[in-house]
C-alpha cells in the first residue's frame, strides 16, 4: 500500500514492502516491484541533499539558469565547462555523466533537444535514456531537477507520470522458470525536484499514478509470459483469489464448468472440449464506489493454450499461443492498477479462461454449439476459439447491469496484418466510448485505432445449419470476428479492443502489457481523477 507524507513543501509516496506470492513449485513469482519511493519536493537544495545522482536536464544552445546554474557553480563550472568544450551539446538522448562534488555523488546532464521540439514524445525517449544511464552506473537513488525544462503544469505533470511508469515498467524481468535468475539492478528512490513547475502535492499525484500503471503493466506481463504448463485456467483463478486477499474492495467468484452448463455456456464449454483442463469463469468485483452505481466491466480472452483444437495450427511460432490469454492478463493487470490507486469506483473484470486442444472429446469443424444466448453457433474452424469464450462471458456480463464493457482479446491475426504492433483494433458499438478510449490511448500512449463495424459485415456470418457461424470467410476478418460479438453486446455500450499485434513483441519474445496503460487511464477519467 501507498504511504503519503505530505508537507508545505514535500510530497512523499513511498512503496510498502510486498511480499512475493508463491508458485505451484515454491519459487517466488517474478513480480514486478521493488522498495521503489518518489518524493516530489518543490525546492531541493542542492548544495546540501545528498544523492547518488543529479540529474540535470538540458535544452540544446539554452543558457544555464536556475537550478542548473546552482549545480554549475556548486561543482565548479564543471557543466559549463562541458558545454564550452563541446563535451556535451544536450542534443536529443546526448547523456553525459560527470563526477559531483560534496552531497552529490554524481552529475547527470540529459540532452533533450532544441526546447521547441520538445514535445511527449521526447519525453519517452527521454525517460529510456535516463533508465538506462542511472543502470550503467547502478545508481540505486538519484534526484530529478526539472526546473530548466520549463513545462507548465500540465506537461510537467504527465511527464511525472509517464516517467515513474516506465521506470516500474522498465525493471520488469521475468524469473519464474530461470533456476539462476540475474539479480536486476533496483532504483530504490526518485526525489523529483520541481522547482515550481508544479505542487509537490499535484506531482505526488502524478507519480503515484504511473506507478500503479507500471506495476499494473508487470502484473499483465508476468502473467501472460508464465508458459501453459503452469498458468492454466486453474492457475487464473488461484491468482485472482490471492489478489482478492490483498484488498477487501475485491470479491472473487469462480464459476466451474458445471455451474456453467447450469447457465448453457455451450459456446465456451465447446473450446475446452478437447483439453484435461477444465474451463473457468472467474470473476472479480472490485467495489470502490457507491453500492448503486453501475460498474464498468472488462471482459478478458483467457486462453492460456491455443493449438487451434482440431483445425491445428502449423507448428512454427505456435510457442507464442502462449500469450493467448493476453486479454485475460490485462484485465487482471488493470485491476491491480485500480486497486494501487484505490479508485472510487466500481469495476468487474470477467475472465473466460480456457486451453483450446486437439483430442477425441473436441469440438470439430462443422459441430454447433448453443450459447448463453440461446443463439445457436456453427463452428467452422475451431481455431477461431476467443470469440467463443467471449460470447458466453458478454452474456453474463449483461446481469451487472453494466455502465460500459469493454472486452479485450488476441482474437485475429487480421488484426496484426490491418494495424501491425503500434495500435491496437478498437470496435464499438458507441461513439462516445470510442471516443473515450481513443483519448485515454493517446494520452498514455497505449494507442488504438476504430475500425468500422457495419452492418454489411455480418452477411459473411451467415450460416446455412445455425443461427451464426464462427467465421466470415478471409476478408475482413478482424471485422467479422467484432461483428461476431456485436451479436452478444446489443443490451449494453460495449467496445471490443483487438490486441493480437500489440500484446506481445517477437523480438526479443515477451508480453507488453498493453493495453493496461490506455484501459487505467479510461477508468481514471470515469473515477473524475
Amino acid at each position: 500500500m501507498w504511504i503519503f507524507q505530505f508537507s508545505l513543501h514535500t510530497a512523499r509516496l513511498t512503496l510498502a514492502p510486498f511480499t512475493p506470492l508463491r508458485s505451484l513449485h515454491g519459487r517466488h513469482e517474478s513480480v514486478m516491484t521493488t522498495h521503489l519511493t518518489f518524493i516530489a519536493r518543490d525546492i531541493v537544495d542542492v548544495t546540501s541533499t545528498a544523492t547518488q545522482c543529479a540529474i540535470l536536464p538540458l535544452f540544446h544552445g539554452g543558457a544555464l539558469s536556475g537550478t542548473a546554474l546552482e549545480l554549475d557553480r556548486f561543482s565548479s563550472g564543471a557543466i559549463s565547462a562541458a558545454l564550452a568544450l563541446g563535451d556535451f551539446t544536450a542534443k536529443a538522448g546526448e547523456i553525459l555523466m560527470l563526477p559531483g562534488v560534496g552531497v552529490s555523488k554524481r552529475i547527470l546532464l540529459l540532452g533533450c533537444g532544441e526546447a521547441k521540439k520538445f514535445d511527449r514524445a521526447a519525453v519517452r525517449k527521454l525517460s529510456q535514456h535516463l533508465y538506462r544511464a542511472l543502470e550503467s552506473k547502478q545508481a540505486t537513488e538519484a534526484t530529478l531537477h526539472l526546473a530548466a525544462l520549463e513545462l507548465d503544469e500540465t506537461e510537467a505533470a504527465w511527464m511525472l507520470a509517464y516517467l515513474a511508469r516506465h521506470l516500474v515498467a522498465a525493471s520488469y524481468r521475468y524469473s519464474k522458470t530461470l533456476t539462476k535468475p540475474k539479480e536486476p539492478w533496483k532504483l530504490n528512490r526518485l526525489v523529483v525536484n520541481t522547482s515550481g513547475a508544479l505542487r509537490a502535492r499535484k506531482a505526488g499525484d502524478a507519480l503515484r499514478e504511473g506507478r500503479a500503471i507500471g506495476i499494473g503493466v508487470n502484473e499483465a506481463r508476468n502473467l501472460a509470459n508464465l508458459p501453459g504448463n503452469i498458468c492454466t485456467p486453474a492457475y487464473l483463478s488461484r491468482h485472482a483469489r490471492k489478489l482478492a486477499r490483498t484488498n477487501d474492495k475485491l470479491n472473487v467468484t469462480v464459476l466451474e464448468e458445471k455451474k456453467m452448463r447450469e447457465l448453457g455456456m455451450g459456446a465456451l464449454l465447446s473450446v475446452s472440449a478437447g483439453s484435461e483442463q477444465p474451463a473457468k469463469l472467474i470473476v472479480m468485483h472490485y467495489k470502490g464506489g457507491k453500492a448503486a452505481a453501475k460498474p464498468y466491466v472488462l471482459v478478458g480472452k483467457g486462453i492460456t493454450f491455443d493449438s487451434g483444437g482440431i483445425s491445428l495450427k502449423p507448428g512454427a511460432k505456435m510457442d507464442e499461443m502462449k500469450f493467448d490469454m493476453g486479454g485475460a492478463a490485462s484485465v487482471f493487470g488493470t485491476l491491480r492498477a485500480v486497486m494501487e490507486l484505490g479508485l472510487s469506483i466500481n469495476v468487474v473484470g470477467i475472465v473466460a479462461a480456457a486451453e483450446n486442444m486437439p483430442s477425441g472429446s473436441a469440438t470439430k469443424p462443422g459441430d454447433v454449439v448453443t450459447s448463453m444466448s440461446g443463439k445457436t453457433i456453427e463452428v467452422l474452424n475451431t481455431d477461431a476459439e476467443g470469440r467463443l469464450v467471449l460470447c458466453d462471458a458478454l452474456t453474463y456480463a449483461a446481469r451487472f447491469k453494466p455502465a460500459t464493457v469493454i472486452d479485450i482479446a488476441t482474437l485475429t491475426g487480421a488484426c496484426v496484418v490491418a494495424l501491425g504492433s503500434h495500435a491496437s483494433g478498437l470496435f464499438a458499438n458507441d461513439d462516445t466510448l470510442a471516443e473515450q478510449l481513443l483519448t485515454a490511448g493517446t494520452q498514455t500512449h497505449d494507442r488504438a485505432w476504430r475500425m468500422p463495424l457495419w452492418h454489411d459485415y455480418q452477411e459473411q456470418l451467415k450460416s446455412n445449419f445455425a443461427d451464426i457461424a464462427n467465421i466470415g470467410g478471409p476478408g475482413g476478418g478482424s471485422i467479422t470476428a467484432a461483428c461476431f460479438l456485436s451479436r452478444f453486446t446489443e443490451d449494453y455500450c460495449w467496445a471490443h479492443l483487438d490486441i493480437a499485434g500489440s500484446a506481445w513483441d517477437a523480438t526479443p519474445k515477451g508480453a507488453t502489457g498493453r493495453p493496461v496503460a490506455l484501459l487505467t487511464r479510461y477508468l481514471l477519467d470515469r473515477a473524475g481523477q
